[in-house]
């Protein structure tokens, strides 16, 4: 295992990476473009434990080149070893592996970078701001921070798709997707600052395109004056 994977292969065994192999248990197209696998862990939650918005890298190859993709684990049991993965499926190599993927397939999978912090203060509200791609941490982070009021700006349509409201009904504002993010931009630029207005602990949690989330990242840091720490930021993917 881990042969072949280039570069980054070698970096992460470096950094002391643990890989294992997880195998399709069964498939569920949820909308046209969202499709759930559900895995078997190949023994990953027994030596790696469970935490929220928890993820690992996918090795897939493209031309005969390696190719990586990180995914958050959905409903991870360690009692069965058992996750499922949500693809919001597009043109590309990770999306086509799991529209073909059936019971019994493999892949394999590399444990390394993935952690949770729990805000301190807890938030007195959250502001998230995603898309389908990061659905599946979204509704991890709403889980963990439940007690928490929260709005999500979600860009995209998420009729159909697998939202988890939690305890706290969290609000989800739908922007459409337009300008190659820079829609999503403006909404939140004119209506983040009301939203944490008088609350006196905030926290924004952010991931959309890599362009997308670096813009929001540093209006909020800097426009709004969000110290680093009430700040979480990580581009998902890279806009062709």
């Amino acid at each position: 295992m881990g042969q072949g994977r280039g570069w980054e292969g070698a970096v992460l065994k470096l950094l002391r990476a643990r890989d294992f192999v997880l195998t399709v248990l069964d498939a569920q197209d949820v909308t046209p473009r969202y499709r759930r696998l559900r895995m078997s862990d190949g023994g990953l939650l027994a030596a790696a434990g469970v935490h929220p918005t928890m993820w690992v890298r996918l090795w897939f190859s493209a031309d005969g080149r390696p190719h990586q993709r990180a995914y958050t684990l959905v409903d991870p049991d360690p009692a069965t070893g058992t996750f499922a993965l949500e693809f919001a499926l597009h043109a590309g190599t990770a999306s086509d592996w799991a529209r073909s993927a059936r019971p019994g397939d493999t892949v394999e999978a590399t444990v390394q970078g993935t952690g949770f912090q729990h805000p301190d203060p807890a938030p007195s509200h959250l502001a998230v701001i995603g898309d389908p791609a990061s659905l599946p941490a979204i509704n991890s982070l709403l889980g963990a921070l439940a007690s928490a009021p929260a709005t999500v700006w979600f860009e995209g349509e998420p009729a159909g798709l697998p939202r988890r409201t939690g305890a706290g009904r969290p609000e989800f504002r739908a922007v459409p997707r337009r300008d190659a993010g820079a829609h999503l931009v403006e909404r939140v630029r004119a209506e983040l600052p009301a939203v944490l207005a008088d609350t006196p602990h905030p926290y924004v949690w952010i991931a959309c395109d890599t362009t997308t989330t670096r813009t929001l990242a540093t209006h909020v840091r800097k426009d709004l004056g969000l110290p680093k720490h009430r700040v979480q930021a990580l581009g998902y993917w890279r806009a062709g």
